[in-house]
């Protein structure tokens, strides 16, 4: 059992590594960081009505901190607009400006890109297989993460 914990935390964390540098080197064309890779995806979903930085925590997985960090820079730079009633725009919302919107279409078309050649060994059967295995484990590992353990 150990040796099958060892080889799953550390595939993923092998996965996540090459993930962050992938999306690094894409983002590094745009003068960004690789965590602006996901706002970019999430937002693009949403370009009708935008969203809080709540809802960007939620989706993304990210916590406020990063939210904050990466969408004042942006902002900054153009990519994103804050919209809101509120004097400070305090929960205002964000959507995508019209370069965020072509930065957001670059990033998912790599994205499909680098999914096809990373996964270019697996059949439609084994990728389905995995893609379940895969999300078993996320919904059992989340069970167990609120729920403690069994002794």
């Amino acid at each position: 059992m150990i040796d099958r914990y060892e080889h799953f935390t550390y595939a993923n964390n092998e996965i996540n590594k090459f993930l962050r540098k992938i999306a690094g080197d894409e983002m590094k064309k745009h003068g960004l960081k690789s965590p602006h890779a996901i706002y970019f995806t999430v937002l693009s979903n949403n370009t009708e009505t935008g969203l809080t930085a709540t809802q960007l925590c939620e989706l993304s997985g990210r916590d406020k901190a990063d939210v904050s960090r990466m969408l004042a820079l942006m902002e900054e730079k153009g990519l994103v607009v804050k919209k809101g009633t509120h004097q400070n725009l305090y929960n205002g919302y964000f959507t995508l400006t019209q370069q965020g919107l072509e930065i957001a279409e670059c990033v998912k078309q790599r994205a499909t890109k680098a999914v096809e050649i990373a996964g270019k060994d697996l059949t439609v059967e084994s990728r389905q297989i995995f893609y379940n295995s895969l999300d078993s484990i996320v919904n059992n590992l989340k069970l167990l993460s609120m729920k403690g353990i069994p002794e």
